[in-house]
């Protein structure tokens, strides 16, 4: 669900560039202010981002093409608003070493992945307190199934507004349809990663998620989480 090099116009390129840098800066400046260490965050932002680029080196044939893991709903849980950071991170290395994606449309691509990244976060963080302790599978399912739904979203919309209207609209809603049909089970499949993994930490580890980016506890960018 990359947007390779010479499929959008140049000015989309450009306009993904200054958007997904608006978001980075963005996402920096939070993560700046919700920690009092910054350097004790790069060790959580390298084992996710890591994590986020060697899930897209394992592919799920679903005819008549294939689909890889995304982990967007896990990057917002876990990293917060720093999600956008794993994300560029993540995505520039796929472009450079495997050729997913391209160097230009290396913003928009970072749009598509980074934005579902970040609703994530933002709606772990505005209902995570208020979550039954039971419906933690359900909200996990939620997030990582809704993050995958939304980025392929994202992806349909760049691709059916940037082409022009001299191709076949027929063939090009065609090739839609099949992309948003093939990642049906991988959004599922996130869903059930994501869920298993807030009620894992939940039970082993819940100051992992209640304290967020912030690792001296103080300043965190998510509300004191009930174990139980």
């Amino acid at each position: 669900m990359h947007i390779p090099d010479g499929l959008v116009p140049p000015l989309w390129c450009g306009l993904g560039y200054a958007a997904s840098g608006g978001l980075l800066w963005w996402s920096c400046r939070r993560l700046q202010r919700a920690t009092v260490d910054t350097l004790a965050i790069v060790p959580r932002l390298a084992l996710l981002t890591g994590a986020f680029f060697t899930a897209s080196a394992v592919y799920i044939p679903v005819p008549p093409a294939s689909v890889h893991l995304l982990f967007l709903g896990s990057l917002g849980v876990l990293l917060g608003e720093g999600a956008m950071i794993a994300v560029v991170v993540g995505l520039f290395l796929q472009a450079v070493m495997f050729g997913h994606g391209g160097l230009t449309t290396l913003g928009l691509n970072a749009l598509i992945m980074g934005i579902p990244a970040l609703v994530a976060a933002a709606v772990f963080r505005g209902v995570w307190h208020r979550w039954p302790p039971r419906g933690r599978s359900l909200l996990g399912l939620l997030l990582g199934s809704g993050a995958v739904l939304l980025a392929v979203f994202l992806f349909s919309a760049v691709v059916i507004l940037s082409l022009p209207a001299t191709l076949d609209q027929q063939r090009e809603w065609l090739a839609i349809t099949a992309i948003v049909i093939a990642h049906l089970p991988l959004a599922i499949l996130e869903g059930v990663v994501t869920a298993s993994l807030l009620v894992f930490l939940a039970k082993v580890k819940p100051e992992f998620l209640s304290q967020g980016l912030s690792f001296s506890g103080e300043n965190s960018p998510y509300p004191t989480a009930n174990p139980r």
